[in-house]
């Protein structure tokens, strides 16, 4: 009997030494297997309700948890290295953070937030970078497309990814090289049919409605993030509102003349004093993209991202969060963006000085606020239409797509005002 009572002790006293009060999900580089799978797991316990705190410049941006044996059997399942620490250790860590002397910050996480996607129907998760790191990393979501926009579904969701989309109505400006090609045939007859189907004459006054519908669930206070051709043609569609830009290849007639000096360039978000592309073989929209001005090889290709204040300028800090300052570039329609072709109001998070270019760009409009992403895939250079899929499980500590990530669960955050 009494060795009975001794082992149910021990046993006792065993559970309690590894028992702790919270789960430190490291984000460092060394310490981190999976940093995108790691967002996940925290954005599964927002959506369970369970409190979380986001430790800004703390071992690369890590999560704080409560201890809990679904959390950690959770992370064990999806591969994502985690601590547990102590009553003592959490406020050791929150003291060291709280200090003036470190640019470090703790932030609430509050709510899951709702997430759409603008994205074709029948795309596959991996023909967009976010709907792959999404699928990847077990976060759910929401495909919408310009029946749900122009429906005014937009309102249902807290966060909105653009699909590299084409919003000036030129389809991609594949035309030079796809235009008799079986599936860049059938694309534009789909978008001439649904056009049509919602009581547009023509694609591009469609998608500029879509794009101004967009644009008001920013200005309420949505946040929308793009990536490669979504950023520069959602800007040109706003700014060449009321306007044909598009030759008859396009649209059935001719463009507009002199439709350059009429672009109004404060409907943009990020834009200003850009000059259009008018060839229609030419795979460009304008000169804000960099893709034919950079003279950079690929071995040399990176951006730096910029430092901010942890403590007054925590919503950049939270964009950027990551184990590395020097990200991996990589191409797309829209590689990046001239820097001077930027307002001024518009925050540069992001920079290859060698191009004077800009890569990962943030901003306010109305309520809301947006982040451009140049390039096409993190972790694929040169994506060539037909290229395979990139495979995540390759890439589970992919620095360029953890900004992704960083913009999904940025919503969550209780904000404080940007000072910069």
């Amino acid at each position: 009997m009494l060795l009975s009572r001794l082992l149910w002790i021990l046993i006792l006293l065993a559970s309690f030494s590894v028992r702790g009060s919270f789960i430190l999900i490291p984000m460092d580089e060394t310490t981190q297997q999976n940093h995108l799978k790691a967002y996940g797991i925290t954005f599964w316990c927002l959506d369970k309700n369970y409190k979380a705190s986001w430790l800004l410049n703390y071992r690369g941006g890590s999560f704080l948890l409560p201890d809990a044996v679904e959390i950690r059997k959770e992370c064990q399942i999806r591969g994502v290295n985690f601590e547990v620490i102590s009553d003592a250790e959490q406020i050791s860590i929150l003291n060291e953070i709280a200090s003036p002397s470190q640019n470090m910050e703790s932030v609430v996480l509050e709510k899951a937030p709702k997430i759409a996607v603008y994205t074709p129907k029948g795309k596959q998760p991996w023909d967009d970078a976010v709907t792959l790191v999404l699928t990847y990393a077990e976060i759910p979501f929401t495909a919408v497309y310009d029946e749900e926009v122009l429906g005014d579904q937009l309102v249902l969701y807290d966060w909105l990814h653009l699909h590299h989309e084409d919003f000036t109505g030129q389809y991609g400006k594949f035309y030079g090289s796809y235009k008799n090609v079986p599936w860049y045939i059938d694309q534009k007859k789909e978008a001439e049919n649904l056009a049509a189907k919602l009581g547009y004459s023509k694609v591009s006054e469609e998608k500029g409605a879509v794009a101004k519908k967009i644009r008001d669930f920013v200005v309420g206070g949505g946040f929308m993030f793009a990536m490669c051709s979504a950023t520069d043609s959602f800007d040109i569609a706003l700014a060449a509102d009321g306007l044909d830009i598009c030759e008859a290849m396009f649209d059935g007639d001719a463009s507009e003349g002199n439709y350059q000096l009429k672009i109004n360039f404060s409907n943009s978000f990020a834009f200003k004093d850009f000059t259009l592309e008018r060839r229609p073989e030419v795979y460009e929209f304008s000169d804000i993209d960099m893709t034919s001005k950079r003279k950079l090889p690929a071995a040399k290709d990176y951006f730096t991202l910029m430092e901010f204040s942890a403590k007054w300028d925590p919503i950049p800090s939270m964009l950027c969060q990551n184990h590395t300052q020097l990200v991996k570039g990589f191409m797309g329609q829209t590689t990046a963006f001239d820097a001077a072709l930027i307002k001024s109001n518009v925050l540069t998070m992001g920079t290859c000085e060698i191009n004077g270019e800009a890569r990962y760009i943030h901003g306010q409009k109305g309520k809301g606020m947006f982040t451009f992403y140049g390039g096409h895939d993190p972790e694929d250079y040169e994506h060539q239409v037909g290229d395979a899929p990139t495979v995540l499980d390759l890439h589970p500590n992919s620095p360029g797509y953890r900004l992704i990530l960083n913009n999904v669960l940025f919503p969550a955050a209780r904000k404080k005002k940007m000072k910069t």
